[in-house]
């Protein structure tokens, strides 16, 4: 066994294992080769890029629209389908949520980019 593997590429765990020729991380479930490990610490986490829900490319101070109605935890209505939302910040992948931002009414929340569409 090597004496230091390489955290899982998905949720960054450090507590990965080999399972024959492959690398798996039991956090998150994510299995790869070896190899692709080699090339991730090349990636620049500033060039990933953020695409909406029908592929448009986000960046931030950018104006969207929700797609779909969102349940919002501990609020009796949730985030309406065509609520308009401004000025959105890109971060660091949360449980998925890609998207810092401020929405009418409710406040500062995370939202998946796959949930928007760019105005």
């Amino acid at each position: 066994m090597a004496d230091s593997l390489p955290p899982c590429p998905d949720c960054s765990s450090e507590h990965t294992y080999e399972m024959g020729a492959l690398l798996v991380c039991p956090m998150c479930g994510h299995e790869w080769a070896p190899e692709e490990s080699a090339a991730t610490p090349d990636d620049d986490p500033a060039q990933r890029v953020v695409k909406d829900a029908v592929g448009n490319v986000l960046s931030d101070g950018d104006t969207v629209v929700v797609t779909t109605s969102i349940k919002v935890k501990g609020s009796p209505q949730g985030i309406k389908a065509g609520t308009k939302v401004r000025g959105i910040r890109l971060i660091d992948p949360v449980n998925g949520h890609d998207i810092d931002c401020r929405v009418e009414g409710f406040g500062a929340m995370l939202l998946k980019s796959s949930l928007v569409k760019k105005a």
